[in-house]
């Protein structure tokens, strides 16, 4: 099976439920946004890390295909591929958990530190995107709640996580002086 199609040729591409939509249309911004974010994941994965870091990372990985799926399925009323609320709650038990083990923040931090942890921020900024393109689809389709709500969740656990590589490194956070 050749991985070109030219059935995209024109700025068209299918959905799941085989519709066909522009390449511009939000729910395709939507899961490519999606799709960067996974890349990025992979960057971070393919540097040196610790094995809890490594399964919450592949963990998303994964998730973000649900995640992306659920969004290229229009058909509401199909319940093949959804983002479930258990998905969120596995977020939410690693920020609780991580969460524990730094020092309260008192005030904004620079983006940055060790190599890992800088990747890490860059994937909880295209979260952010991500999460922001699913808000504009949701204003003019029916999407899966969950899905936004785990985007939601997911830029503040890569928030955690970043300070978490820096804290498991000994490099502080840096503090934002306006």
């Amino acid at each position: 099976m050749k991985i070109y199609t030219k059935t995209g040729d024109e700025g068209k591409t299918s959905l799941f439920d085989n519709s066909r939509v522009w390449k511009s249309d939000e729910r395709i911004m939507s899961y490519g946004a999606i799709d960067e974010l996974n890349s990025s994941i992979g960057v971070a994965l393919s540097l040196e890390l610790d094995s809890e870091i490594k399964d919450i990372l592949i963990r998303i990985q994964n998730d973000l295909f649900i995640v992306g799926s659920d969004l290229a399925n229009p058909n509401m009323a199909d319940k093949k591929i959804r983002t479930t609320s258990e998905m969120i709650t596995f977020i939410e038990q690693k920020i609780d958990l991580l969460e524990t083990q730094l020092e309260p923040l008192t005030s904004f931090i620079l983006p940055g530190g060790a190599l890992l942890a800088s990747i890490i921020h860059l994937s909880r900024t295209i979260s952010r995107r991500a999460e922001t393109h699913v808000v504009a689809l949701s204003k003019n389709e029916e999407i899966n709640r969950d899905a936004l709500i785990y985007l939601n969740r997911l830029s503040d656990l890569m928030f955690v996580l970043a300070r978490s590589i820096n804290n498991r490194k000994k490099i502080p956070d840096v503090v934002w002086n306006p």
